[in-house]
């Protein structure tokens, strides 16, 4: 996205309009709808130069195999390993940050057995198109004032954008390696704005974890081999969003009735007492999606599938690995009211979802039996 029209003062440096420009961001994102931004320099000697960590780090996750069918980390690792191997150009990267927050406990849907437990990110509007159409309004308008390039990012190119935030100042990656910030706690969505000005950079902000390991430990399936590293093989949110096929049955008790995603490591963070709920209608979770009954949800075919998720994120993943999720749900709740939900997949046109409807039957099965007792001597 370029211009040929100019805020500029004729007699502006290149210095001047970047600090012109950096001066007016805050204003400009607030008028975008944004609630946060920062600046990372991307040239020697910046937060986010060549020499950023977060390459290496990033390369040995490929190596170790944790990126699991995600094939495309490991084909875009070279582009994604530094802003600059994807734009030689970008000089600096502007990042932003929407609020998302719940109004309620995200943990508290996990006891309600006959429901289902869908992310809190994934429970309104899809937030791509949302950003996307801000960082378009915001990045013209910069462009416009310094006659720069500028280039918009949501999640959906090899761009790095948790370290990239972090380098801005918006807040820190903890020890779950997502990002943390200490007015928004765990619950900001990220765009990024890559442009060729050199505009002054914001102060990065520092680790605030400290000794906590309340991320570490909630998690249900043991996704982190150690502090600041995740193994995605064994995350919930990989399992039920990017896995394809059968979950390894070892890991399915640990679902629990979560459906799409998990929030366990980001609810539990003791940041979040100082988030704030959403102030977006956009984001506010549809009635439909919040605590939705497994029952209903495991007779979805693809059409009332789309009808459902139509403009949200579930949609990206299918009607079948969907159904999948919800049946182990099902197997999980124990309940056996939820058999016929169960048994009314066995001859789905999707191998997976009916393998998943005999898992499902089996531990409701289980779940009915009287434990045998025990001798005595």
């Amino acid at each position: 996205m370029t211009t040929s029209t100019s805020e500029a003062a004729p007699q502006d440096t290149p210095r001047d309009i970047a600090l012109k420009i950096a001066g007016r961001l805050p204003l400009w994102a607030r008028d975008a709808g944004f609630d946060v931004c920062g600046v990372a320099a991307l040239t020697p000697g910046g937060g986010a130069d060549e020499s950023w960590p977060a390459a290496a780090r990033l390369a040995r996750f490929v190596e170790l195999g944790r990126h699991g069918d995600m094939a495309w980390m490991a084909s875009t690792a070279q582009r994604r390993a530094h802003p600059r191997a994807l734009w030689p150009n970008a000089r600096s990267a502007i990042v932003l940050g929407l609020n998302y927050g719940p109004e309620s406990d995200p943990l508290a849907g996990l006891a309600a057995r006959a429901q289902g437990v869908i992310s809190v990110y994934a429970q309104g509007r899809d937030y791509h198109d949302l950003i996307k159409g801000r960082l378009k309004a915001l990045a013209g308008r910069i462009a416009r004032a310094g006659e720069a390039e500028v280039k918009v990012f949501v999640d959906t190119a090899p761009l790095m954008e948790k370290p990239l935030a972090a380098a801005a100042g918006l807040g820190w990656q903890g020890k779950h390696t997502n990002l943390v910030s200490r007015a928004f706690g765990s619950w900001l969505f990220l765009g990024a704005i890559l442009t060729d000005l050199a505009l002054p950079a914001s102060a990065a902000e520092t680790d605030h974890c400290g000794a906590c390991r309340a991320c570490l430990d909630i998690c249900p399936t043991k996704a982190f081999p150690a502090p600041y590293q995740l193994d995605a093989r064994r995350c919930i949110s990989y399992l039920t969003i990017e896995h394809a096929g059968p979950v390894p049955e070892a890991l399915r008790p640990a679902l629990g009735n979560r459906i799409y995603g998990c929030d366990d490591c980001l609810a539990v963070c003791p940041w979040n007492k100082f988030a704030q709920a959403a102030r977006e209608s956009a984001l506010q979770p549809r009635p439909a999606l919040a605590g939705p009954a497994l029952e209903a949800l495991a007779a979805l075919d693809d059409a009332t599938f789309r009808a459902l998720f139509s403009a949200n994120p579930v949609k990206r993943i299918g009607r079948n690995r969907f159904v999948r999720n919800v049946l182990y749900a099902i197997g999980n709740s124990g309940l056996a009211r939820l058999g016929k939900a169960a048994r009314g997949r066995l001859d789905d046109a999707d191998e997976t979802v009916r393998e998943a409807a005999r898992w499902a039957l089996e531990r409701i099965a289980g779940a009915s039996r009287p434990p045998k007792e025990s001798s005595s001597v």
